[in-house]
């Protein structure tokens, strides 16, 4: 996960079927299946071996918006290929090839270390740099996937505009005992029968919040 973070063997990375017709142009997993190609010789060139891979656009499993890419282990999918999903607030080329290369570190690993020091070992190596959990291209890999950028083309994704979350203003009911300070969260569930005795202080605990 990462947040803000065509010879035949090659082709061996990426489902078959998945490549664009010679003179059409691609959409946008083609391009990304292209990516991987691409990629998987930079990886070959430091000794690594990219798994067996498929690469779409799509949110990551989480609540955090920050998160820009993800891929998910063997062993959650039933195809027994890692998963990877590119954030599809990403458009530009370069920075979706970046992400894209943080994830297939990822998947050389199967996701078995998150980001610990086999996942930097690998990501170092591949030219990634930085807090290994945003790990970024550093100037040398950032030509090469310039260079790979050109060749693939414009990447064929507009990019969704996501609005940031709506914090809400109502404080979460509670009730505090006035006596010796003991307080408990409430659920809206169960408000209507009103602030519990304190164990305490066996006094009435006063609604703190929004109990309406």
């Amino acid at each position: 996960m990462r947040t803000l973070r065509h010879t035949t063997r090659r082709q061996s990375n990426v489902l078959k079927g998945s490549k664009a017709s010679v003179g059409t142009k691609p959409n946008r997993e083609q391009w990304l299946d292209e990516a991987v190609s691409e990629l998987s010789a930079i990886f070959k060139e430091r000794g690594y071996e990219v798994p067996p891979v498929r690469v779409s656009c799509g949110f990551a499993h989480t609540s955090s918006r920050s998160v820009i890419g993800q891929c998910w282990s063997t062993k959650s999918s039933d195809a027994a290929i890692n998963e990877i999903f590119i954030s599809p607030k990403l458009a530009d080329p370069v920075e979706v090839l970046d992400t894209l290369t943080h994830e297939l570190v990822h998947a050389v690993d199967n996701c078995e270390h998150k980001h610990g020091k086999e996942f930097k070992a690998i990501a170092q190596r591949i030219g990634l740099q930085g807090k290994m959990r945003e790990a970024s291209a550093g100037p040398a890999l950032k030509q090469k996937l310039t260079a790979i950028a050109l060749k693939l083309g414009a990447y064929p994704h507009s990019p969704l505009k996501v609005p940031a979350p709506t914090l809400s203003l109502r404080a979460r009911p509670r009730a505090i005992c006035k006596q010796c300070g003991f307080r408990v969260p409430m659920l809206k569930a169960w408000v209507h029968y009103g602030p519990p005795v304190c164990p305490m202080d066996q006094v009435l605990m006063e609604k703190h919040g929004e109990w309406d």
